[in-house]
């Protein structure tokens, strides 16, 4: 009699360190799902993971812990989870532990669950290629596998032989080469044929307190040099409401400033150019289309660390993307009413410069769509040898 051999369900470690990485492995496991639908995986995740059929150990808000002292405060809380996430996965080994963002934290736990004999992957690269270039040793002893959001960070690691994959970042293949602004205008109810800027101040309160009252002094900048020009505001969350309109408050005269909740996607959609803070939001607009100016402000003790630690040519992400400076970028006490007004209302005005530039976010577009996904599924499963 032939004896029947068991089939070993695929089993994956994950943890994901905040809704961003929640939204990254809810795309990863429904991809592994397609070819493992009986995949067991685990680790520490949110809603969106969780109904992928994901068991959090912990619940993800746990880990979602922004900014140095409100680290040091939540330490030993952190370094507790550490450990017990470590000895789960070490009693039960994963096929393969992925650890999405959160590099302070995953890297850690990479690093001692590769020396158990346990594969490791981290999916989205620290930026180690801006500033603490020396950590590329760590990751290189952490991970069997790095996967990127971006081209250039994959030459990175490839120029420093730890073994690399691009997957392309999944807001790619989200948004389509073109969008309707016409539909979108018609969506927020705002007006069809005027000149329409948004103003994307940030969604966190310190980057919404240090650019609200910049922001809206050039909106009195623009509206002075050209009557006519409107602008959206569309707001992240209450807190960031109640700033702006807080400074609103302070400034005379009645501005055509429309705001909305939430909408942010639609709001740049709708307008014919973007005044915002760096940050995720940049990519949005770049592959929407919109020609933009990018402006960031840190608090003064940050700025001074970081522009000596810092060495790069840019730090707006287009611009990073395409090595060049592809739409104006303004830092500290470069942002001022009157540089950021010339430079938006040079965007609305100059045609010639505006068909170049969607060009060019039409190539970078294209590098991007790489099935996010799908290629990040690829490499997880490889990894793990499944």
């Amino acid at each position: 009699m032939q004896e029947q051999t068991t089939h070993k369900p695929l089993h994956i470690g994950i943890i994901a360190g905040e809704l961003s990485g929640d939204l990254l492995g809810a795309g990863l496991m429904k991809a592994i799902r397609e070819q493992h639908p009986d995949a067991i995986i685990d680790g520490i995740g949110g809603a969106q993971m969780i109904a992928q059929g994901f068991t959090s150990l912990f619940p993800l808000e746990e880990l979602s812990v922004m900014g140095l002292f409100e680290v040091l405060a939540h330490l030993p809380r952190l370094l507790r989870i550490r450990r017990a996430v470590v000895e789960h996965f070490r009693a039960d080994p994963p096929d393969v532990f992925v650890g999405i963002d959160a590099p302070d934290f995953n890297l850690g736990v990479e690093r001692r669950l590769k020396a158990a004999g346990i594969p490791t992957v981290h999916y989205v690269s620290p930026s180690v290629w801006a500033w603490r270039q020396g950590r590329i040793k760590t990751i290189a002893r952490s991970v069997d596998r790095m996967l990127t959001l971006f081209p250039f960070e994959a030459d990175f690691y490839r120029d420093h032989a730890v073994p690399v994959s691009c997957v392309g970042h999944p807001l790619a293949d989200m948004i389509p080469e073109r969008v309707d602004a016409a539909a979108a205008r018609a969506e927020l109810h705002l007006p069809a044929n005027v000149p329409l800027v948004a103003l994307l101040p940030g969604s966190r309160a310190g980057e919404v307190a240090r650019l609200a009252d910049i922001f809206i002094a050039t909106v009195h900048e623009c509206v002075h040099r050209r009557p006519g020009v409107h602008f959206v505001v569309p707001l992240a969350n209450k807190i960031a409401r109640d700033i702006f309109v807080h400074a609103l408050g302070r400034h005379v005269g009645d501005l055509p400033v429309h705001l909305v909740d939430g909408k942010a996607r639609q709001a740049m959609a709708a307008s014919d150019v973007v005044l915002l803070a760096s940050g995720t939001a940049t990519l949005e607009a770049l592959l929407l289309k919109r020609p933009m100016v990018v402006a960031y402000r840190l608090a003064t003790l940050t700025y001074w660390l970081a522009k000596r630690l810092v060495r790069l040519p840019h730090f707006a992400l287009p611009n990073l993307l395409a090595g060049r400076a592809l739409v104006p970028e303004f830092i500290q006490d470069a942002v001022t009413p009157d540089a950021l007004g010339a430079a938006v209302l040079n965007c609305l005005d100059d045609t010639a410069t505006r068909q170049s530039l969607i060009a060019a976010f039409d190539a970078l577009h294209a590098q991007l769509r790489r099935d996010a996904d799908h290629s990040a599924a690829a490499a997880v499963l490889e990894v793990a040898g499944r």
